[in-house]
């Protein structure tokens, strides 16, 4: 199976042109990847990075290869996608989208989200410095999909369901689409916020849009193909049934499921600890 498309040869300010006009920055810190796509009018940023200071490095290394107006997106409120916004816009971003989701849970929990950041934004945790305050999406994407035309090329804003978080934005343009953690490329997906059965069905909608995109660009790692997308769907269904099957034997430790589950420890245990949370909300409400 192939994990990695094929990449056109060209790179400029740790920017890898992956298709005319997309380009893709995996940022050091966190392996956290930014795209941006540039049009004859306008160019667009997806995610804006980790704090001000991977911000500044973002913004800088996009004015290298354009000087059109920018907008940005947040593919959803994790701190490492969205703590760059109050930079972004003081450095003239025009407007940041996000679903109206991830713009409720920034407003919630973005100051919770703070200490996330001490290891490479002290400043960020500590609400200490320029451009440290929290700011969410400007502009928001709420019951369909949004078409930006940047002049030349045209991107789509949509949403497919909950997944990795209950508010997971998808950017589509030319055939590459940005994932957002929804696909997770070098780790394990991460659990803590996610709804697992969901993020089933969800992915299996990614995978149903092969014949539009054919280079699909996860949140974190290196861009990749349907068929990466698919055995992350079918692992983490097989994952999510050892689990449940697990839950549902009450005499039994659930805790015994991590060594069989297909991820690490640290995940395995999230897995579990998510769907038993979720199987709570479920009976509370009855």
């Amino acid at each position: 199976m192939t994990e990695t498309p094929h990449q056109p040869a060209v790179s400029t300010a740790g920017w890898m042109e992956i298709a005319p006009r997309i380009w893709v920055r995996r940022n050091e810190a966190y392996a956290v990847n930014t795209g941006l796509v540039i049009g004859d009018e306008r160019a667009l940023l997806i995610d804006t990075g980790a704090g001000p200071v991977m911000a500044e490095e973002i913004h800088a290394a996009a004015r290298q290869l354009t000087d059109l107006p920018l907008s940005a997106v947040n593919t959803h409120a994790h701190f490492d996608h969205y703590f760059g916004n109050t930079l972004m816009l003081a450095r003239g971003v025009e407007d940041i989208w996000g679903t109206a989701g991830c713009a409720a849970s920034i407003l919630e929990n973005g100051e919770d989200h703070r200490p996330q950041a001490a290891d490479t934004e002290p400043e960020m945790a500590s609400a200490m410095g320029e451009h440290t305050a929290i700011t969410g999406p400007t502009k928001l994407v709420e019951n369909a999909p949004v078409d930006l035309d940047l002049g030349g090329i045209s991107v789509t804003l949509f949403h497919l369901g909950r997944g990795h978080t209950d508010h997971d934005l998808l950017v589509g343009a030319g055939d590459v689409l940005f994932t957002g953690d929804l696909v997770e490329q070098g780790a394990d997906p991460q659990f803590e916020d996610s709804f697992p059965k969901e993020w089933i069905r969800t992915l299996g909608k990614v995978t149903a849009l092969e014949d539009l995109y054919t280079v699909f660009v996860p949140g974190h790692g290196k861009p990749v193909t349907v068929d990466f997308v698919s055995t992350q769907m079918n692992k983490m269904r097989t994952a999510v049934a050892v689990t449940r099957s697990a839950m549902d034997q009450a005499s039994v430790d659930m805790t015994k499921a991590i060594p069989i589950l297909p991820y690490g420890p640290e995940q395995s245990r999230a897995l579990l600890t998510r769907l038993r949370t979720l199987a709570k909300w479920k009976w509370l409400k009855r």
